[in-house]
């Protein structure tokens, strides 16, 4: 199998998988709804087209927490862009400052596609909400010949440099996924956020099985490692050198 990785990560995220009326929750990880969703927006596939969407929706799905972020609410209020009237007043609530790996496994051109589209996509990327952008390239990349339990094992720990530095490294991340067909799910929960349709008339989400595995912490993105450090005078000296 191929699997396409991406990075989740920026000051706002929400994950909705059971939010009702003016009460927005958010789950702790990334949902297979909204990672599906964020693909599908960057191929350009329209909300009402369910048969561009099942392909998507069968890949198979798996997140990893890097950084956890910590939980927030927002009292929300708002008025009709027409009329004025003021909205019912909700709760929203969010991640702030998470930090997730998301991979989904299947076939190669699909997911070649899904990864030209995230480099160039048609409609932008946002975490769970339009309300938050991602703050920097959601690409990974493309890993062939790979299963998604290997690469959500492998792929460098991605939590922010000044997360990194302030904590200590944990022994072991933890990873949410889908079974594969060889394994039991005897042990697994289940989750309603399995995308069936994203049409607005008819929005509708099937339940799904969600392994809980805890895995080794990979060493850190970059080079250098969590104690990488900004150098202000880097520019200053790559102009001097191109001056001289």
């Amino acid at each position: 199998m191929n699997v396409l990785a991406l990075r989740l990560a920026g000051p706002l995220q929400s994950w909705g998988a059971s939010s009702r009326f003016t009460r927005r929750t958010t789950e702790s990880a990334p949902t297979k709804s909204g990672v599906i969703g964020l693909l599908a927006a960057a191929a350009g596939i329209e909300r009402g087209d369910d048969g561009a969407l099942a392909p998507l929706a069968a890949l198979r799905f798996g997140v990893r927490i890097d950084q956890p972020g910590t939980r927030i609410r927002d009292f929300h209020t708002a008025h009709h862009g027409v009329t004025g009237a003021s909205m019912p007043l909700s709760e929203r609530y969010y991640l702030a400052d998470a930090v997730f790996v998301a991979a989904v496994e299947g076939d190669r051109t699909l997911l070649t596609g899904l990864d030209d589209a995230l480099r160039s996509p048609v409609y932008p990327p946002y975490l769970g909400r339009r309300s938050c952008p991602p703050a920097g390239p959601v690409d990974l990349g493309l890993y062939e010949d790979a299963r998604l339990e290997d690469v959500l094992t492998t792929v460098p720990w991605q939590a922010s440099p000044w997360y990194r530095r302030r904590r200590r490294t944990p022994r072991t991340l933890t990873v949410l996924r889908e079974t594969a067909a060889d394994e039991p799910a005897t042990t697994a929960d289940i989750l309603r956020d399995q995308p069936v349709s994203f049409d607005a008339a008819h929005r509708r989400h099937a339940p799904r099985t969600v392994l809980t595995v805890p895995v080794p912490t990979p060493m850190p993105a970059g080079r250098g490692g969590p104690r990488d450090a900004h150098d202000p005078f880097a520019a200053l000296a790559a102009l001097d050198v191109l001056e001289g």
